[in-house]
């Protein structure tokens, strides 16, 4: 399998999830202070929206790069 095509999946499986789950979350901590043996520290947690166009997007050219003839 060459890199195109492992690209082309990429995209079709990334563009499906990203329609699928409409975007995903993570946690970043972030440390505030350091107060002799004290650690504050705030955990914020970060949201990620995954437009439509971008999920319908990459499943459109990942289509396109796996059924594209080759030279």
């Amino acid at each position: 399998m060459n890199s195109v095509r492992v690209i082309a999946l990429v995209l079709i499986i990334g563009g499906a999830l990203g329609l699928a789950y409409g975007g995903f979350s993570y946690t970043k901590e972030n440390h505030e202070a350091n107060i002799g043996p004290l650690d504050v520290s705030v955990q914020e947690k970060q949201v990620v929206n995954v437009p439509l166009w971008v999920g319908v997007g990459a499943i459109v050219v990942g289509a396109v790069l796996l059924l594209s003839p080759r030279r």
